[in-house]
């Protein structure tokens, strides 16, 4: 029984946005092809044995709830007359459309234009390509967003409300100026929930080749963009680090990471697209993180890690993009390369991050380097409450433990 309710979780996460872009395409109705796929999704719950070809069951089942609603939908002539050649259809060929991850082609950058598209408000933009595209639950992506599960569960709803009543196609606009900036804030998301899943065992990896294969496109696209690039690079680093940051699934903390398991070549990859990124002279927030994480990435040892120039950087990042996480990120920074008790009065005028575990969990961190286990102990108790992902959680157990009397 858990294979089966693992398989069918693994179809939602690893195939349901390929399907949903396919049916999207192919109907011309993003609310029609989401609500069949999570039918079909359903109906996978209840699955007795796994079908030999789970992503061609997936589209076929969704496309023939979608063919029955429209046959079904005697007062919408129009769309039924439009669809009618694809009554005719055998389904029994679908499924060999989805065997080969190179057959969705590029409807997955279509989906997240159009889910990007500027009709919609940057929020909605956001959570709504995460949920369709992304295949993260409302859970994930309110955890993301830090606001309740309801508040997102209705922002997706008034997005796709909106993108039907006005009847925004699914395509790929002849500029992608206007949407760049959204379809790269939703791409680190995505990136961000892959690196480190709220709710899995570690990384989801799929998230994450499915960030740097969109975030590619997308550069190659605006090919000017150094944003686009600096995201590529800050990706490209981060995966090329995957293997080492979980042993038997804990979670290894940078300093501790096995280097020689990092991926040389992604590296290298990564440092290109850095370079060409900032050839262009044109300053950005993506660009600043993949030069930090390059710092990371390029030190032969944690202790040769140039703490001083990252502290700096983050100061830079801080100036251009104020947000309380940069500025718990500086402060980390500083810490390592001041010391603890530098770095703990920076995260004491930090507001507005009390639900959010990682600032806790520094603070405790920073209390223990300071010879203060008394004070790290709560701190790491109220980070422990509020971490979803289960190897972080065992992480602050032991944190925990040791500096517990």
């Amino acid at each position: 029984m858990l294979d089966l309710r693992e398989a069918a979780t693994r179809l939602a996460r690893e195939e349901s946005g390929h399907v949903l872009a396919l049916l999207a395409h192919r109907f011309g109705d993003l609310d029609l092809a989401d609500e069949c796929v999570q039918d079909a999704l359903v109906a996978a719950a209840a699955w007795t044995t796994v079908p030999a070809n789970p992503a061609g069951w997936l589209y076929t089942v969704a496309y023939n709830r979608a063919i029955d609603r429209l046959r079904r939908a005697a007062a919408e002539r129009r769309r039924l007359q439009a669809a009618s050649y694809l009554l005719a259809l055998p389904t029994e060929e679908e499924p060999d459309m989805v065997v080969e991850h190179s057959d969705v082609g590029d409807e997955h950058l279509r989906l997240v234009l159009l889910c990007c598209h500027p009709a919609l408000d940057r929020d909605a933009q956001v959570a709504l390509t995460l949920r369709l595209v992304g295949g993260l639950t409302t859970a994930e992506i309110a955890a993301a967003y830090l606001v309740p599960e309801p508040t997102l569960a209705q922002r997706i709803v008034r997005a796709k409300r909106k993108i039907r009543d006005a009847g925004i196609p699914l395509s790929i606009p002849a500029s992608l100026d206007e949407r760049v900036d959204t379809v790269l804030a939703v791409l680190y998301l995505i990136y961000n929930e892959g690196y480190l899943s709220r709710s899995s065992q570690g990384a989801r990896v799929d998230l994450v080749d499915e960030a740097i294969r969109l975030t590619s496109a997308v550069a190659s696209l605006v090919p000017g963009n150094a944003e686009a690039l600096g995201l590529l690079a800050l990706e490209l680093y981060g995966r090329a680090r995957t293997s080492s940051r979980f042993a038997g699934g804990e979670l290894v903390l940078l300093e501790h990471q096995d280097r020689t398991m990092w991926d040389a070549a992604g590296i290298e990859q990564a440092n290109r697209a850095l370079s060409a990124a900032l050839a262009l002279e044109v300053p950005g927030a993506f660009q600043l993180q993949a030069w930090i994480a390059s710092h990371h990435a390029n030190a032969r040892t944690a202790a040769e890690t140039d703490w001083s120039a990252i502290a700096s950087a983050y100061g830079q990042l801080l100036a251009l993009t104020p947000s309380p996480v940069v500025a718990l990120n500086r402060a980390v920074a500083v810490a390592m390369a001041d010391g603890a008790p530098a770095g703990l009065a920076l995260l004491d005028g930090i507001t507005g991050l009390d639900e959010y575990h990682l600032y806790w969990a520094a603070r405790g961190e920073l209390l223990a380097r300071s010879g203060d286990p008394d004070a790290a102990a709560p701190a790491f108790r109220r980070a422990r409450a509020l971490a979803t992902n289960p190897a972080e959680q065992r992480h602050l157990d032991r944190r925990i433990a040791a500096v517990s009397p």
